[in-house]
This record gives structure tokens, C-alpha cells and sequence, in this order.
């Protein structure tokens, strides 16, 4: 069979199937019983053979139905699926902002309800698929990376400067405030951040005031770093703005006496002109004069 049959018939089909009775399926979906015993006689015949047996007052399906029933229902999943996203992205206060997750988590998750209290109406979609940068004022409406994107009618300005710090979990940093720096590695270990062995920002670091301590782990992820730093693993070498929420409750601490080293420069873009949302312009605003106090303090 080439044709697939309506939605209408399938409908009438999942329903009947579901419930075991065409007399509770007319009811469910407000048709009479006679409706749905000729949906159910035509469904059969443009497939080419029969789907159920009659059990006393009921119907059972047979092998075919059952093989039917299971399509119908994953089809269905998929189109509920599909409309319930449809009618999320029609949400006049959407707002889509693409974000590393580094940044996201420790930075701009604390903030979220503050900044919707700031911004009645606001709906965030926060994504961290950094592959999808580019802004076209549908999928997305605001990006933050490490770099311009430099498409042509952007607004792009700095937006917060990071930088790498040494940090323990406060427990063990007020512990080793007592002890002299030199004394550290005899105290607590450390984990660290794969790249960060290598790259040219922090390699230094562990070749010196970090080589006297005994790797305890090497993660490629730097949220696992910081839970790590959390779980009392050791000391570590992380993004502030990833530390950020955790340095303000007071679950982590920065370590004096160790270097802090130039993090990345994280850029935030938009639409230049009026974006399609004046939310938009107001979660810009908010965020750029968050990252000035920010800076201040």
C-alpha cells in the first residue's frame, strides 16, 4: 500500500484499539459508534486485510492491528511532540540564547529569576549548542562566546572578562590558610582540566607553584572540575565565572598567594537594528549592566 491512510481514520483506529470498544472511542472522540465502525471497515480495506477480532461486547486487536497500533502511536508521539514545541517558540516573551555551558552554569544560572523579575513576561530558551552562533533573529536571538561572530548587522560588544584562579572547596581552604604556601602539596592533592595541562594561558602554572602537588584526577569537562573542587578532591585551577555562584555562597574559596591568570574574553551579540522581540533588547541591557556591576565589585 503507497498511500498512507488520514489521520482521521488512524485517529479513529488508535483510539478503538486503545480503549477496546468502538462505543468508548465514538465517545472519546465525539462521534457516533456507526463513525467509527465505517472508519475502522475502510482503514481495513486500504490496508488489505483485517486488524480486529470481536471479544464479546469488545474488540482485540489481531497481529496486524497490533503491528499498526504501535506505528500509530509512535507517529502521534511525534506530531504532539512537534506541536507542543511549535507552541512553546510562538511564546510572545521567548527569548533564545546560546551560551557555553561553563558560563551558563556559573555565571548566568544565578541570575535567571532575578532577571525574570526584572523582566515580566520574559521566557528564556537557553541552549548550549555553541554550533548554533548564528544569529537570525528565529532560532536564535542572542549568542555569548569567546569570540565575535562578525556576521554582518550584529551589535557586538566585550562582555565579561574571565580569568583562570586556584581554588579549594572552603573547608580545606580555610585549612591550608594556616599552612605556608610551600607546604600546600603535603596537605590536599589536585585536579585539573586536561587542556589546561598544555594550553600556553595555564601550562605555566602547573610547571610551577602547582608541580608539587599530586594529581588526584584529570577531567576533559570543567563543570566536573568544579564538582570535583566541591567533593574535596583537591585544589584546582578553573574559571572564575564558572566558580562565581559557588565563590558567593561561600562553598569554594580562592586561594591567596597563587598567580590569577588572563581567562577568555566573552563577547555578546544580538541583532543591531530593532530585534524582532523588545525582550530581547531588554535581556541585553539587563546582562551588559549586570557584567558593569559585576566589574565594579
Amino acid at each position: 500500500m503507497n498511500r498512507i491512510p488520514s489521520l482521521k481514520l488512524l485517529g479513529g483506529f488508535e483510539a478503538a484499539a486503545r480503549l477496546g470498544n468502538f462505543s468508548r472511542a465514538a465517545d472519546e472522540l465525539c462521534v457516533s459508534q456507526s463513525a467509527i465502525s465505517h472508519q475502522i471497515q475502510l482503514l481495513e480495506e486500504q490496508i488489505g486485510q483485517p486488524l480486529f477480532h470481536r471479544v464479546g461486547r469488545g474488540v482485540e486487536l489481531n497481529v496486524a492491528g497490533e503491528v499498526l497500533l504501535q506505528s500509530v502511536q509512535r507517529s502521534f508521539g511525534t506530531l504532539h511532540s512537534g506541536l507542543t514545541r511549535i507552541a512553546t517558540y510562538l511564546d510572545p516573551g521567548l527569548v533564545v540564547l546560546v551560551c557555553p555551558a561553563p558560563l551558563l552554569h556559573g555565571w548566568l544560572q544565578p541570575r535567571i529569576e532575578l532577571l525574570q523579575d526584572r523582566i515580566p513576561g520574559l521566557f528564556p530558551l537557553f541552549s548550549t549548542d555553541e554550533t548554533a552562533r548564528f544569529i537570525d533573529e528565529i532560532d536564535v536571538d542572542i549568542t555569548i562566546g569567546n569570540r565575535p561572530i562578525q556576521q554582518p548587522g550584529l551589535m557586538e560588544v566585550p562582555f565579561l572578562q574571565d580569568e583562570w584562579v586556584v581554588v579549594g572547596n572552603a573547608e580545606l581552604a580555610a585549612k591550608l590558610s594556616g599552612i605556608p604556601l610551600e607546604q600546600h602539596h603535603l596537605h590536599t592533592g589536585l585536579v585539573c582540566l586536561e587542556e589546561s595541562l598544555t594550553d600556553d594561558a595555564t601550562a605555566g602554572i602547573f610547571r610551577h607553584q602547582l608541580a608539587a602537588f599530586r594529581k588526584q584526577a584529570i577531567y576533559d569537562d570543567v563543570r566536573l572540575l568544579l564538582d570535583a573542587v566541591l567533593r574535596k578532591r583537591g585544589i584546582a585551577c578553573l574559571p572564575y565565572l564558572l566558580a562565581y555562584d559557588n565563590l558567593a555562597r561561600g562553598h569554594i574559596s580562592i586561594l591567596p598567594g597563587y598567580p590569577r591568570l588572563p581567562g577568555s574574553t566573552w563577547w555578546l551579540s544580538r541583532i543591531a537594528g530593532q530585534p524582532r522581540s523588545d525582550m530581547v533588547v531588554d535581556l541585553v541591557d539587563y546582562l551588559l549592566a549586570d557584567a558593569k556591576q559585576d566589574r565594579r565589585g
